[in-house]
């Protein structure tokens, strides 16, 4: 089991004949996914190929899907028309887009989120680094690997990662692996103020999930996300959470980094969200070296 996606997923890539599409529909192929089509208007009959691996490109999701089956698509679409792109998987139908591009118009995701509030369509981003399912390390078995995150640093286990930031969720898998705790399926969320699929949405999918045994939770200042999340948890949860907050350090009124990194409410700083989170039973990790740590100390007593 996983959550969201599995190893016999089928994706498609808008924007695969990118140089920043191709570079990371070559990567999922490496890890196993099963990279079915490709997408890129005015190319369609053209084919990319990898290491053998030939995915037609078709001008449209809805002929993409249609054609191979694919019902996730990873969209490295420029920012002018990645609004678009996501519409575009939305009419399609498709059972998720997985939005990295960053740098969309906050007016255009706008207007995105209004289109798919009803959508059968679940979106992952804008900005952020995708979904990884780890396989099992058997070639037969291979990962889900949607978006840019390394794949080596993934094991399979259950552990379930959900993060606004990129690296640091690449640093609490890496800090994971290392102490030989694999992962179940770790969802990077975005840093842009709006988005689709959010913390909550991803922790109860985590607590539904009878693989995942244990959650790390990444937030950080702007918003209050994370607090609904965690206030959610203690009366709903039936699993360990160990969470980080970064931006304590962050005056308040300036963006810091991602989009939606600003402090704008009482609820939005690093300590109130600490402090919240903390009140709800959730272990709070102190420094971002010490997530996989924090969690272990409440789950592997």
């Amino acid at each position: 089991m996983a959550i969201l996606v599995d190893t016999s997923t089928r994706i498609l890539v808008q924007g695969i004949t990118g140089d920043f599409g191709s570079r990371h529909a070559k990567a999922s192929i490496d890890y196993g996914t099963q990279l079915v089509a490709g997408v890129t208007p005015g190319k369609g009959g053209q084919v990319f190929e990898h290491n053998g691996k030939k995915v037609p490109i078709f001008d449209t999701v809805a002929e993409a899907a249609k054609e191979t089956g694919a019902t996730v698509s990873a969209i490295f679409v420029p920012p002018p028309f990645a609004a678009d792109a996501i519409l575009e998987c939305h009419d399609a139908g498709l059972a998720l887009a997985v939005a990295i591009t960053e740098g969309i118009p906050v007016n255009d995701m706008i207007k995105v989120k209004a289109a798919m509030c009803h959508s059968k369509t679940r979106l992952i981003g804008p900005n952020c680094p995708g979904v990884v399912t780890p396989g099992t390390g058997d070639k037969s078995h291979g990962g889900c690997r949607i978006g840019i995150a390394p794949g080596y640093i993934h094991k399979r286990g259950k552990v379930g990662v959900v993060s606004r930031s990129g690296t640091l969720t690449y640093e609490a898998v890496w800090q994971l692996t290392t102490r030989g705790y694999g992962q179940s399926t770790c969802v990077g969320i975005g840093g842009d103020p709006v988005n689709g699929t959010n913390h909550l949405d991803v922790l109860k999918m985590f607590n539904e999930d009878p693989e995942t045994e244990a959650i790390i939770m990444i937030g950080e200042i702007g918003g209050n996300a994370e607090v609904e999340a965690a206030r959610w948890a203690k009366d709903n949860c039936k699993k360990p959470i160990a969470a980080f907050i970064a931006g304590a350090t962050a005056p308040p009124g300036r963006r810091m980094g991602h989009a939606g990194a600003i402090i704008g409410g009482a609820e939005d700083t690093a300590a109130a969200k600490k402090r919240i989170i903390a009140e709800c039973g959730i272990a709070v990790a102190e420094s971002p070296a010490d997530m996989a740590e924090t969690l272990l100390t409440i789950w592997k007593k």
